[in-house]
């Protein structure tokens, strides 16, 4: 594997790529990667010439109280897993190169960001769009990777790249989880035994929402209602929101007719989990 750290060498490669019309595939990901990143890979590599993995931690997505500085890092091991899984080239550049003195751009794509944790995590979306934006342009990947588990970032990124004409295919991957259910997430590290015990109440309540749907229950309101009633028996749990939207506008929904997405945000104590589940 190759280990690319600088902005200029990324974007010469890139050019290169584009020029011998190579297939890139491209996974971001902010590191510490587990079975969910490694799914992605996986499928990049299957579809394209060659894949590279960036590894970043985007200093402008997190918001004044989040947890960058302790967002758990470990690109060695990182380096390892992406090669395990036939991943050739690794961009992982500095904060510093990225971002130099004098930047100044920000990007907003409005309506799709402004719901679920773009409601709560303001700026979030923001500093994504300008960090995928960047990699795009640098990479020029035919495909880019994203998990299902962050649904609304998904949303996001195809309407990016379907507004501003970006020559990448966005490609979905469904969640990976755990055996007993929980969705694979580097923040999962930060559960205790108490926590990680309690929080398969998420994964748990997304079915109770599938077997409403199932059944013909089309009332958004009852289904968020039993979805919420069934997280409220851990004791340790914090709803956020939990949300029925437009799987593609990001949008609340009363009847779930076509595809809708059931969204949550919870913490337990202070680690926050989202998860989902497609309706439809």
């Amino acid at each position: 594997m190759e280990l690319i750290k600088s902005v200029a060498e990324m974007a010469e490669l890139g050019r290169k790529w584009r020029a011998e019309n190579k297939r890139v595939g491209l996974v971001p990901t902010m590191g510490y990667l587990h079975e969910g990143h490694l799914e992605l890979a996986k499928q990049a590599v299957a579809e394209n010439d060659l894949t590279v993995i960036s590894i970043f931690v985007n200093p402008i997505q997190f918001g004044a109280n989040e947890d960058l500085d302790v967002y758990p890092r470990d690109l060695e091991g990182d380096l390892a897993k992406a090669e395990s899984v036939g991943v050739k080239y690794a961009f992982a550049p500095e904060a510093a190169d990225m971002y130099p003195t004098g930047f100044a751009t920000t990007m907003d794509v409005a309506g799709v960001t402004q719901t679920l944790c773009g409601a709560s995590r303001k700026g979030h979306f923001q500093g994504v769009c300008v960090v995928l934006s960047k990699l795009f342009n640098l990479v020029q990947p035919y495909r880019a990777y994203f998990g299902q588990k962050d649904g609304q970032q998904l949303a996001v990124v195809r309407k990016l790249a379907q507004d501003l004409n970006m020559p990448v295919e966005i490609c979905g991957v469904p969640i990976v989880r755990e055996a007993d259910g929980l969705a694979k997430s580097s923040r999962n590290v930060y559960l205790d035994e108490e926590c990680r015990k309690q929080a398969l109440v998420l994964s748990q309540s997304l079915q109770v929402a599938k077997r409403l749907y199932d059944e013909g229950e089309r009332d958004a309101g009852l289904i968020k209602a039993a979805v919420q009633a069934h997280i409220e028996t851990a004791p340790l749990a914090q709803i956020e929101y939990v949300e029925l939207v437009d799987a593609v506008t990001m949008q609340p929904v009363l009847k779930p007719e076509k595809p809708a997405m059931l969204a949550l945000a919870v913490r337990f104590k202070t680690t926050r989990l989202i998860d989902n589940i497609i309706l439809g």
